[in-house]
C-alpha cells in the first residue's frame, strides 16, 4: 500500500460517508457515497444522482470519476472507497457496479494505475483491485 494511500485511507471512507448524504435517490432510497484518491493525496467525492427516467441515473462513482476529469486529473488513480444503503443507512457492502467498474478502468488507464476498490459495510470492509472487479477490462489500449 502506497504511503499516500496508507496516510489517507481514513479520510477517503470519510469522504464517501459525507458523499453519501448529498445522494439524490427519491426513487430507489438507496444512497450510495464515492470518493477517489489520487496520488498528490487529492480526494474527490461523488453521490448517486437518480432520475424518473431510470436508465438515466448516475452512479456515485461516476459523478466522481467526471468531477475529477472536470477539474484535470487524468491519471493518478489510487483508490477509491464506495458505500451505501437504503435511506442513508449503511449495511452491506457493496461494491461499484460494472458501468462504475468500467469508467474508474479508462480513469485508472490514463495513469496506468490498478487502484485498490474499497468496499464499507456496516459489519465489513472488503478490498480489492480494480483489476480484480473487472478482469480483461476493455480500455484504451483495445482501440490502438
Amino acid at each position: 500500500m502506497s504511503d499516500v494511500l496508507a496516510d489517507s485511507r481514513e479520510d477517503l471512507i470519510a469522504a464517501a460517508r459525507r458523499a453519501m448524504d448529498s445522494a439524490y435517490a427519491p426513487y430507489s432510497g438507496f444512497h450510495v457515497g464515492a470518493a477517489l484518491l489520487f496520488d498528490d493525496g487529492a480526494i474527490v467525492t461523488g453521490a448517486n444522482f437518480e432520475n424518473a427516467s431510470y436508465g438515466l441515473s448516475l452512479c456515485a462513482e461516476t459523478v466522481a470519476a467526471s468531477i475529477a476529469s472536470h477539474a484535470g486529473r487524468r491519471g493518478g488513480l489510487l483508490a477509491v472507497a464506495v458505500l451505501g444503503g437504503m435511506g442513508g443507512a449503511i449495511d452491506a457492502a457493496i461494491s461499484p457496479c460494472g458501468r462504475c467498474r468500467q469508467i474508474l478502468n479508462e480513469l485508472a488507464a490514463l495513469g496506468g494505475t490498478d487502484p485498490l476498490v474499497i468496499c464499507v459495510g456496516a459489519q465489513e470492509t472488503v478490498e480489492m483491485r480494480l483489476s480484480v472487479l473487472l478482469p480483461n477490462a476493455f480500455g484504451p489500449a483495445n482501440l490502438a
